[in-house]
């Protein structure tokens, strides 16, 4: 976080809650429905984006107005959030890409025929 976010936050931030990978959320105002307030998060580590789960970054585009403090999912198939892998070690690739754990050149050519006029 730069100098500049510290020294805000710690003038004007009003801490509002946390989820569970550590990120702190904070507003300008003690009146969380205030469509004025701003709101912003704090990294826990590295600073990314998709490390915020959806129901936060819902409060802080003030699509809700109530924090989603003590969040519990709604529905049975809702799944825990994580965050995008893309260009770590636990990237998804298909079973078909080079770079996948079980790739096996000998199946993929297995799994087709070419055609012949």
């Amino acid at each position: 976080m730069s100098f500049g976010t510290t020294l805000y936050t710690w003038f004007y931030g009003k801490l509002v809650g946390s989820d569970e990978i550590g990120n702190k959320y904070y507003a300008n105002s003690n009146n969380h429905a205030d469509l004025n307030a701003k709101r912003w998060v704090i990294f826990n580590g590295e600073i990314e984006a998709s490390k915020i789960p959806p129901h936060w970054h819902a409060w802080l585009h003030k699509s809700i107005d109530v924090p989603p403090i003590n969040y519990n999912h709604k529905y049975s198939w809702q799944k825990d959030h994580k965050e995008n892998m893309t260009g770590t070690k636990n990237a998804h690739f298909p079973s078909s890409n080079p770079l996948s754990k079980n790739y096996n050149p000998d199946q993929i050519k297995a799994d087709y025929e070419s055609w012949s006029p």
